[in-house]
Formats: structure tokens, sequence, C-alpha cells
């Protein structure tokens, strides 16, 4: 029997997959097939979720091993932030280890344990790396930008302005007055741009961010290759930099900043450097569900109730109190 986990980030979910353990490792035509049946909300496990992470050994000689993304669709994401963390916590623990590198598909990204948010809520901080602002790296293409900041885009809104850089996932972000008003504006754009289109080819995540109050943000985020979801660290850690961009008198740097999201909250801190800048993003690592099953469910991406196991940890339920604390406020 093989052991994969349920966890998530801000109620980012995912299933999490150690390669090293399998007789046979799963090529990534089918890490592909799993992932669409494994994540899906009817043919899935509990419920599905919003992707894979898959564990695997490191190339890079610094790095204790490699994470790879898959989303909901099959695609590869270049980084995740929400799942680093999950990554993290469970190489911490099989390597009893506090801080090391693990390698991603852009960089090697330093990880560190962090005091817990709440009683039974573990945390983990990750680097959020590299930064760049360029067309090339962000994707957009028939704009007339070299770079955007805080720009009106006529194409995109009549009356909003734009961020977009690569954290190195690429994003798209606009600050509004209210997050909630904004919602469906949000899911029309995004679904938008992650259709064929002519200014992003690639797809693009987009965010809507409100300024609650200094150092304080609320972000909500229409992932590509997923859709909305609870939370996307990426996009949490990219909207904090766009916020100090845009309004440095409102979003510091070099301090803890507060990012609430749907399904929790996280800390940012932006770190500047003479070549640019990262992002610190500090939240929980929870573990909801291990899941047991044979090597050969995962290489068929079928899951016969008879063959799988399923054991409920009691972290929902100390992340959802935790959460209770300041969800209403």
């Amino acid at each position: 029997m093989i052991n994969i986990e349920k966890v998530h980030g801000s109620q980012n979910s995912f299933f999490l997959l150690d390669q090293t353990k399998l007789v046979k490792p799963l090529t990534t035509t089918e890490l592909q097939n799993l992932v669409i049946k494994l994540t899906d909300s009817k043919t899935g496990l509990l419920g599905g979720s919003d992707g894979l992470l898959v564990v695997e050994p490191a190339t890079a000689p610094a790095a204790i091993a490699q994470m790879r993304i898959f989303n909901k669709d099959g695609s590869q994401a270049l980084m995740c932030g929400n799942g680093l963390r999950t990554v993290a916590r469970y190489l911490a623990g099989k390597l009893h280890q506090r801080e090391f590198l693990v390698q991603t598909a852009a960089a090697n990204l330093r990880v560190q344990q962090y005091p817990d948010l709440a009683p039974g809520v573990p945390a983990f901080s990750v680097e959020i790396a590299p930064v760049s602002f360029t067309a090339n790296d962000v994707g957009w293409h028939n704009l007339p930008f070299t770079k955007i900041i805080n720009q009106p885009i006529p194409a995109f809104s009549a009356n909003l302005k734009f961020t977009a850089l690569a954290v190195p996932n690429p994003h798209l972000i606009s600050f509004v007055a209210d997050i909630h008003e904004s919602h469906e504006i949000l899911g029309q754009l995004g679904q938008e741009l992650n259709q064929p289109n002519q200014y992003f080819p690639g797809g693009v995540n987009v965010s809507f961010a409100q300024i609650l109050a200094p150092n304080k943000l609320f972000v909500e985020t229409y992932e590509r290759g997923v859709g909305f979801t609870n939370a996307c660290g990426t996009g949490m850690s990219a909207t904090s930099l766009a916020g100090h961009l845009a309004y440095p008198e409102q979003i510091a740097a070099d301090e803890l900043l507060t990012v609430y999201n749907l399904g929790g909250l996280v800390k940012t801190k932006i770190h500047s450097r003479v070549n640019g800048y990262w992002i610190e993003l500090i939240g929980n690592a929870t573990v909801t569900h291990q899941i047991y099953l044979p090597e050969k469910c995962l290489h068929e991406a079928e899951f016969e109730q008879q063959q799988v196991s399923l054991v409920e940890t009691d972290e929902q339920d100390a992340y959802l109190k935790f959460v209770s604390t300041f969800k209403n406020s």
C-alpha cells in the first residue's frame, strides 16, 4: 500500500504524492491523467482538490528534493506558494530538518519551519522568487507597455488599473474599492484571459485586491488552469509587491503584511535586493487526510472504494477554529 496525503494552505487544497516511495514512479503522462481524475469533485477522492503536488529526487545539488505542481486540468505550474508550504512540512518531517532548499521548475527556494499560527496549526515560511516584470516572463502580447505597474488597460476594464509580474507564475493584479462587488468582474476577466485570447495566449492568474488598512489586504484569485480557488500563494505574494509599488504609503516593504483570503490568511514580507525583489510567504501547512491505496491505483488513475483507506486527522478542526477568530470581522 502507498500513502498519499490530502493537504492545504489557506484551504487551497492538494493531494501530495512522494514518487520516491513508489516501486515504479509515474510518468508525466500518468501524472497528468491522475491529477485530472483525482482532483475532480465527482471522480476523485475526498471531493477532489485544486491540484497535485509531486515530490521527486532533486537534480540540483543544493536542494534536498524537487517539487512538481500539476493543475486540475493536467497542466504544470512553475510554482505554488501554498503547495510549497505543505511540501516543506512533509520533507521536514521525513528528513528531520527545519530549514532547507526545495527545487522548483524556476529556482531552488528557501523554506523553513515557522512557529504555529495557533494550537494545532503548523506553519512554514517559503521564498517566492524570482520576480520579473518583463513581457517575456509575464507573457503578455499586443499591449503597448514594456512594464505594467498600476496602469489603465482599456482592453481589460474602463476604470481599473493593473500591475503585471511573474513570481515566476504570471500574475495580473488590480486593486478595487470593494472586493465582494468586484467578484463577477474578476471571474469574467479571468475566464477571458485563460481562454484563447490575443493578450495572454498562455493564460495568466488574475487577482483583485482590496486594501483593508495599512499593511492589510484581501486578495481573491482566478487561477490559470484551475479557476477560482480559496487562496493562491503566489497570487497573494505578487499582490503584496504590486500593492507596495502602487501604494507604498499603505503597503510597506520589509514589514509583515497580513493577507486575508477566502480560506483564511497568510503573512507576507517584501524583501528588496540589488537586482530586484523576493517575497516571503508564511502560512499554514495542514494535513487533513492520510490516504492508503495500492500503487496500481495511481498508475491506472482508478480508485475503487474497497481498495482505498482514508484516515482523517484532527488538523482541519484546529485550522477552522483558528480561522473563526477573525473570519467574521
